[in-house]
């Protein structure tokens, strides 16, 4: 936005000036609100209204009432597709090639949005709107991601001004890692109290809205509405898990073609489609033992009620825009982001923090918590049965670019500017949205946004298409690539190879091509490669020249650990970290790592007359992390490995008011064992063998290092958060002896279970 010049007068003295105002920047009349709902890891088939018996009376409402989209595309994955919503520009245009976590050194793939890509919103408030982004956001590189890092890269910082919500992959519903505008903070209260991540998003959203109106009734909004439903963990009130019991016994098998059937009966797909048919690696549900069954089909009760509970708070925020008059100028999009997860593995998790900890969980232990599937004691996923029913017809899933991973729900909802509701066929990708409202509004994309020029839109608008049903196809070619998975459609064909992922022998150039008349085989079932071999090699040349054009090379075949040392971060690693009471929690990656080394914790603190309790230092939560803290007067360690039996080592002695010496020390004795001791004033007054210290992440949900308090999800049960340190941290510092530790390997396996 540009200072206007100045056109009046300047004289020596007022009576010989004239005066000249800037002209308030105001959106062309008319210009409708904007708001983008993004669903996270939501399969095709996942929504009432495309099909599911999982109840989402709002969204299917708002489908009733206005477009579905059933030929809509993503990237297959988060990061990725978010990227394309908000710019219109591919996904390795926008340096997002794969996830924030897993960057590289080449411009498709650093996770580092051009400038010259701008936002949706920087582009809305040029000219007049106002722009909030609420939710998820993750797209801001993973090590700009904490209070010490440029916010250039945060929602604030790319046009939205105002931001609530979490920067990450994933986050737990009942105590996430939040971020209000520009700084950490935590949730108005806990789940004791009721919260929900979800409820609290709405209200959020609610309240910028509410603000808006309150001082000018016409300004046009953008809501960037990102829920964290439905990604791992699927938490949500138990009142809501409660309504599905027993509602998935009968298993994915049977869901798989009931809703296939109901597709077709709504005319979600077209007449003929056929069920891609079970991939091998899923078994039968009536293989299954009984106790399989019973736990494998209450992961799923607890993935319904997180997408019913969001559907009910989508509800609210869609009512409060009916209550205030909003809604008929609104253009509403719900969408999902990829399709469905496979991220539980064959059997489903109630901790993603364990596989890469050397955890394991047995049906046995899993069945021992059932009735806490879906609380904040759990991390839990469903398995990937139930991943392939979600993206019904079609064949695999998230992360894949054959159809289960990339096609997704879409609804456009436009009272004032659709024609009669009902279905749309026309192919629509991600990178199509922001054409599609610029042209609504009346603009044209900026040639320029705060001085950087822009490099063109690559989405299609397909305007059109909402008014007017029969509106040809505008978007005829869009080439994918997710991890080495590759495909391009064109023209109502798709070209596509699946290369498992981190595998290097074969090389990609081994993959097998298949090809698709997907128009009139929508879910992929024909391969008609070896008909159609012409057609085919000039698929793979086209893909290879849109490649080349959109940042897509180098392919990288390299085992992705590779990446995890490859990368440089902003804050250094040292010997000594400092920290300090009741600052913001730092996270895991650029706080202190104790993993499989040498180190020592050293709180001198004051204890005021009467005593003193609370935590000292801790990192993670009750899924895996540890904790240095005071107790009935005396010192404690934890440590959690993944939700496992603690080692816990207790002081015996009482500290008297005054300053104290308190520390913890661990020396490596193997990988991953030590020798532990609690010392007070320089005596021993505790110690033992940690056997077995966390290797992999303490936390996949963001939990990071705090001082002086607990998250709100303690390391252990006997603490109540966030338990504050009643006394005086005078100072506090973490010494670790050798290099940094991390498994790569590790490391990568949390990374893609967060996404």
């Amino acid at each position: 936005m540009r200072d206007e010049p100045f056109t009046g007068v300047i004289g020596r003295y007022h009576d010989e000036s004239t005066p000249s105002w800037p002209e308030p920047t105001r959106a062309p009349r008319g210009a409708p609100n904007v708001v983008i709902v993004v669903l996270d890891d939501v399969g095709f088939a996942q929504l009432g209204c495309f099909g599911s018996d999982i109840a989402t009376p709002n969204l299917d409402r708002l489908a009733a009432e206005g477009l579905q989209y059933t030929n809509f595309h993503t990237t297959a994955l988060c990061s990725p597709t978010r990227s394309c919503v908000l710019t219109g520009r591919n996904h390795h245009s926008n340096g997002m090639g794969r996830v924030i976590e897993i960057a590289s050194g080449y411009p498709g793939y650093n996770s580092r949005i051009p400038f010259a890509n701008g936002f949706l919103s920087e582009v809305l408030v040029e000219i007049g709107y106002s722009a909030y982004a609420i939710g998820k956001w993750h797209l801001t590189p993973e090590d700009e991601c904490h209070a010490g890092a440029s916010r250039a890269r945060w929602p604030l910082g790319r046009g939205f001004e105002r931001f609530y919500g979490f920067m990450s992959g994933e986050t737990h519903q009942f105590v996430p890692n939040l971020i209000d505008d520009n700084h950490l903070t935590t949730p108005p209260y806990g789940p004791d109290e009721g919260y929900h991540l979800t409820t609290d998003l709405v209200d959020r959203a609610v309240s910028c809205v509410r603000d808006l109106r309150a001082s000018d009734p016409d300004k046009p909004f953008f809501l960037y509405f990102a829920t964290g439903a439905c990604h791992s963990p699927h938490q949500s009130p138990k009142a809501w898990i409660e309504r599905y019991r027993g509602a998935f016994d009968d298993g994915w098998d049977r869901w798989r073609e009931e809703t296939a059937r109901r597709q077709t009966q709504m005319g979600v797909l077209p007449e003929g489609t056929e069920l891609s048919a079970r991939p091998d690696w899923v078994p039968p549900w009536d293989a299954l033992s009984a106790d399989e069954r019973r736990l494998y089909a209450r992961f799923m009760e607890a993935f319904a009620a997180f997408l019913s509970h969001t559907d009910h708070e989508i509800g609210r925020l869609v009512e409060y825009l009916r209550r205030t008059g909003d809604l008929d100028n609104t253009m509403l999009f719900v969408l999902s982001d990829n399709g469905a997860s496979s991220e539980g593995g064959p059997t489903g998790s109630i901790n993603d923090v364990r596989p890469w900890n050397g955890v394991t969980t047995t049906v046995e232990e899993a069945l021992a918590h059932i009735d806490e599937i879906g609380g904040p004691r759990w991390h839990n996923n469903y398995p990937w049965g139930w991943t392939v029913a979600g993206n019904t017809p079609f064949r695999r899933w998230k992360r894949e670019v054959h159809e289960g991973g990339v096609a997704d729900p879409l609804i456009v909802h436009w009272p004032n500017g659709s024609a009669d509701p009902g279905f749309r066929r026309q192919y629509v990708h991600a990178i199509d949205l922001v054409p599609t409202v610029l042209e609504a509004v009346g603009i044209e994309a900026p040639e320029e946004i705060r001085g950087v020029a822009q490099r063109p839109i690559e989405g299609t608008s397909f305007l059109g298409s909402i008014a007017d049903a029969a509106w040809p196809d505008a978007h005829t070619t869009q080439y994918y690539e997710m991890f080495g998975c590759r495909a391009l459609y064109h023209g109502g064909w798709k070209a596509v190879t699946y290369h498992p992922i981190m595998q290097t022998e074969p090389g990609i150039d081994a993959d097998e091509w298949e090809l698709y008349h997907v128009t009139a085989d929508p879910s992929e079932c024909h391969d008609l490669a070896a008909q159609e071999p012409a057609r085919l090699s000039a698929m793979i040349d086209r893909w290879w020249v849109e490649a080349g054009r959109y940042q897509v090379l180098p392919l990288d075949p390299r085992p992705l650990p590779a990446l995890v040392h490859e990368r440089p971060l902003s804050v250094a690693p040292r010997q000594r970290y400092d920290y300090y009471q009741d600052a913001a929690q730092v996270p895991e990656l650029v706080a202190v790592n104790v993993k499989n080394r040498t180190h020592r914790m050293v709180a001198e603190v004051t204890i005021p007359d009467g005593g003193a309790e609370g935590v000292l230092l801790s990192q993670g939560s009750l899924l895996g992390g540890w904790c240095f803290y005071l107790e009935g007067g005396a010192l404690h360690y934890v440590h959690n490995r993944a939700a496992t039996a603690p080692d816990h080592l207790r002081g015996e002695v009482h500290l008297a008011p005054g300053p104290h010496t308190l520390a913890f020390e661990y020396a490596k004795l193997g990988e991953h064992r030590g020798r532990a001791r609690l010392l007070a004033d320089r005596g021993v007054v505790a110690e033992g063998t940690i056997e077995f210290f966390t290797p992999g992440r303490f936390s996949v949900t963001g939990a990071g290092v705090t001082c002086g308090f607990s998250n709100g999800l303690p390391v252990i049960d006997e603490i109540s958060p966030p338990f504050r340190f009643s006394g005086i941290i005078d100072s506090l510092f973490v010494e670790v002896d050798g290099e940094p530790f991390i498994d790569p390997h590790e490391e990568v396996d949390a990374i893609i279970a967060m996404q």
